[in-house]
């Protein structure tokens, strides 16, 4: 397995987070060249909770050199340890290393629908990642307070937020120390104005009803109107709209500690702008190195 060094330089400084391929409209090999081309080094696809997922996770890796496919992320509630980790080491062996395992605990309303109480998710989490046998790919958890970042750090390679300010980057940095990788997402909206921030609205919609990420959010200054009226103030810090907000707070992500920032590309209706993927990385050119 690659160090946590030999991978920090491998993902690069940007990536791209995004639905699975068919979520998303495009086809896996074919989308994955792409961001490739672009020069992004990785691309991370969440909901990794079936066989199935494994498919088109598969046809990226086989259909590119040199991309990086994470998970963000396979739940620790739909999988079991060896499963998991026999499917992990197997893509990784097969395609050069380029395979990276994103746990994570989930949210109530998807462990439910499985049909699965939603109790003591860390618990669940670090009794998983004790049970996960070795494995060829590297492991990263989601993590957004300082238990799970803890666990992140002295369990696994590093960690992966999502739905987060800058300024959770900064003190996930502190929790975790130097060496552990940060792998924080962020989705923005390319579209200025009203335009814009009507797509980052769209998006957030549904992240603003999960506590996982509304009680991060008000340890970070934000409070009930923000949450529940998806406010000007909490979107331009978690989902920014138009290009100079988003390349500034990718930028201050980078700079509060991440290693590698991964970008949702956000369009009509909160959907996945999978068309805007080379503005994307004309923006970024300069982050990149």
């Amino acid at each position: 397995m690659a160090s946590n060094d030999e991978l920090r330089s491998a993902l690069g400084r940007i990536g791209i987070w995004m639905p699975p391929p068919a979520a998303a409209g495009v086809d896996p090999a074919g989308y994955g060249r792409e961001i490739e081309q672009a020069g992004l080094a990785s691309v991370w696809f969440p909901g990794v909770n079936d066989p199935g997922s494994f498919d088109y996770i598969e046809q990226v890796l086989a259909g590119t050199d040199r991309l990086i496919v994470g998970t963000g992320i396979a739940s620790v509630w739909h999988w079991e340890p060896a499963d998991i980790a026999e499917r992990a080491s197997r893509l990784s062996a097969a395609y050069g290393g380029r395979f990276i395992l994103g746990l994570g605990a989930s949210h109530a309303p998807v462990v439910e629908s499985i049909g699965q109480e939603y109790v003591k998710p860390y618990t669940k989490t670090a009794g998983f990642v004790g049970a996960l046998p070795d494995t060829a790919a590297p492991v990263v958890l989601a993590a957004l307070g300082p238990k799970m970042l803890r666990l992140s750090a002295d369990k696994t390679a590093g960690a992966h937020p999502y739905f987060t300010p800058p300024a959770h980057t900064r003190v996930a940095r502190e929790t975790l120390g130097a060496a552990p990788l940060l792998i924080p997402e962020i989705a923005v909206a390319l579209a200025p104005g009203e335009e814009g921030l009507a797509q980052a609205r769209a998006y957030a919609k549904f992240y603003l009803q999960l506590p996982n990420y509304t009680n991060n959010l008000k340890k970070f200054g934000f409070d009930d109107a923000d949450v529940t009226g998806a406010s000007e103030r909490l979107l331009d810090a978690v989902v920014p709209n138009g290009e100079e907000a988003a390349v500034a707070r990718v930028r201050e992500h980078l700079d509060a500690g991440a290693d590698t920032v991964l970008v949702q590309l956000i369009g009509p209706d909160g959907k996945f702008a999978a068309g805007d993927l080379g503005r994307l990385a004309s923006l970024l050119s300069d982050l990149q190195s």
